[in-house]
């Protein structure tokens, strides 16, 4: 990468309040994806949710990562003698609305997970149509929602490759640091792959730079590469690193709710605004 000056898109478009819904679903299924650990994909994941309920949307977050996090971060607990995700896609007579719970934040609901869900991944190998089932969990549901967020784990196996087989679109959440981009390829030709041969519905929805810190060349030099490769993909708005996020997950709430005024939760009620207005959970 060069030091040389940079050539930066400019925030400046202000998306619109969305008009509030006469009427609720069918949802837009989105898978949050990337294979690379630590991108603020689970932190993307609940705080647009929360985001997008305050918006009058219904909003589903399925925890998908067998390290919970999602369920953590939102309070809700995931004990071994309580059904989660896992128990909805594997045991028969368990349906997704028995495992939904509530959060705190109207219209914001989580089907939780917990270290079951890692039993999946070689349970499902056997099955039949297995790149099929979190499709088939979640369809008594999805005219129940607008928007279903589906918080995928770090890697690009079985159960990622079930959730974007579920989805209508992939929203990418990226930290702005060299060696998550160079991982986004592999992101890519998987979903193309998922695409051609399982969902030909499935779309990139777009791809979010988290972690921005414009205060450094490299966050700057990363984020231009972003736009020069994935040009209208990549969303106008970027979410910056604050340490008000992991205080937010501690606290189990969303960022929205612990620290309403704070920018970072301003940047994920923009990024709800810019996702409705591209039409990708209108």
């Amino acid at each position: 990468m060069s030091g040389e000056t940079l050539d930066l898109p400019v925030e400046q478009i202000d998306f619109p309040v969305p008009a509030p819904l006469t009427s609720h679903g069918p949802a837009r299924i989105i898978a949050l994806c990337n294979q690379k650990g630590g991108v603020g994909k689970t932190t993307t994941a609940i705080n647009l949710g929360a985001a997008l309920a305050e918006y009058g949307r219904q909003v589903l977050i399925v925890d998908f990562d067998p390290q919970g996090a999602a369920s953590v971060a939102l309070g809700i607990s995931a004990h071994e003698d309580e059904p989660t995700v896992y128990d909805a896609l594997m045991r028969p007579g368990t349906k997704v609305t028995d495992v939904i719970r509530h959060s705190a934040q109207p219209g914001l609901d989580v089907v939780p997970a917990n270290i079951d869900l890692s039993a999946a991944e070689v349970q499902l190998v056997g099955e039949v149509a297995r790149e099929n089932t979190l499709a088939r969990m979640l369809r008594p549901v999805a005219d129940t929602y607008d928007v279903i967020l589906i918080d995928c784990q770090p890697s690009l196996g079985l159960l990622t490759v079930n959730a974007l087989t579920a989805s209508h679109g992939v929203l990418i959440p990226l930290e702005t640091e060299y060696f998550a981009l160079r991982g986004v390829a592999l992101l890519v030709d998987t979903i193309s792959k998922v695409a051609d041969r399982l969902n030909p519905r499935l779309k990139i929805d777009g791809i979010v730079a988290t972690m921005v810190d414009l205060r450094t060349l490299h966050s700057r030099e990363v984020l231009q590469r972003v736009h020069e490769a994935f040009g209208a993909q990549v969303f106008d708005t970027t979410i910056a690193r604050t340490v008000k996020f992991p205080d937010a997950s501690i606290a189990a709430e969303s960022i929205l709710s612990f620290a309403p005024n704070h920018p970072g939760a301003e940047s994920y009620r923009r990024l709800a605004r810019e996702l409705i207005a591209r039409g990708d959970a209108a």
